[in-house]
């Protein structure tokens, strides 16, 4: 299958067929992995898993808790 490698903004891109798509199970908005080897370019889904938001915030351990914060008095539309 031949494509064409056409601009797109300031990067190069190509249109991969829906058909081949949906053969390797690829979807919408799926997280790839681009490698090379051997001047050819290998495209994977990735491993890593999605963490949520606040199951991040449930495990950080770090130390950049900020203690004093204190709350300013609103300077618009800000509901406090």
């Amino acid at each position: 299958m031949e494509v064409k490698l056409q601009k797109w903004g300031n990067s190069l891109g190509i249109r991969i067929p829906k058909s081949l798509l949906k053969s390797l199970n690829f979807e919408v908005n799926d997280i790839l992995e681009l490698n090379e080897e051997n001047k050819k370019i290998i495209v994977s889904k990735s491993n890593k898993k999605k963490i949520s938001l606040e199951k991040r915030f449930k495990e950080y351990k770090g130390d950049n808790c900020v203690k004093d914060f204190e709350w300013d008095e609103a300077r618009g539309d800000e509901i406090w």
